[in-house]
């Protein structure tokens, strides 16, 4: 099976990135074609009649803005949020797993096209050499290795049964934890995107400015972490 794989990885990895694509172009179409007059009313019916395919193939890409998306919508009613759990885990599940077969079998093209990348691929393998398996778990949280982490794992000689096992964990509890917290404070949540619609002039430039310290506060911890 394992010959199997190794020697169909590329037909493989061709056709997986070729169903994502496919999904993507069909729910565009989808939104296109959605009743409803306005962009929002189109995006809720999408939503709707799509939930569940629309979360797993957004949590194989990011994440979190799905799984918040995911439990207001269960706290609505419009989702199940066990069912809603178990897709989000698996949709983070194999996007790292894909992540990882990509660069266990594509070695040389990691470290060709990813030369930018390659002081963030050392700190994620310092961080696997000191921590271990904790790392794996962790990865999600990581901010600025989420990406890296698997793929840097992929071109060690970690056990790929090892890496699947602590993915999937790492995932459902990631799904299970923000889900669950989404679900919880829905109403507030839904409260704060009604007020930011009829608010966009100061929330826009709020979530900006957000958004921005964030990013720059996990920048200078990457780059903390690099120099040590």
């Amino acid at each position: 099976m394992k010959n199997f794989f190794k020697k169909n990885r590329n037909g493989f990895i061709g056709i997986g990135i070729a169903l994502i694509v496919a999904t993507i172009i069909f729910m565009g179409y989808e939104l296109y074609n959605a009743p409803g007059a306005s962009l929002e009313d189109k995006l809720v019916y999408l939503l709707k009649s799509y939930g569940y395919i629309i979360l797993f193939v957004w949590c194989i890409m990011e994440g979190e803005t799905g799984l918040v998306m995911a439990g207001v919508m269960s706290h609505t009613g419009d989702m199940n949020i066990f069912i809603a759990i178990l897709v989000a885990s698996l949709g983070g599940f194999v996007g790292d797993q894909i992540y990882f077969y990509i660069a266990r079998f594509n070695k040389k093209l990691i470290h060709k096209e990813l030369v930018n990348h390659r002081r963030k691929f050392a700190l994620a393998h310092l961080l696997l050499k000191k921590y271990g398996w904790p790392v794996i778990f962790m990865q999600r949280y990581l901010y600025g290795l989420r990406t890296v982490i698997p793929m840097a794992i992929g071109l060690t000689r970690y056990s790929a049964k090892m890496f699947a096992i602590i993915n999937f964990l790492s995932s459902l509890v990631w799904a299970s934890m923000t889900i669950v917290l989404a679900y919880i404070f829905g109403e507030e949540i839904l409260n704060i995107i009604n007020w930011a619609k009829h608010h966009w002039y100061f929330a826009l430039p709020l979530a900006i400015v957000i958004a921005g310290s964030i990013y720059y506060y996990f920048h200078r911890v990457t780059l903390i972490k690099e120099r040590r």
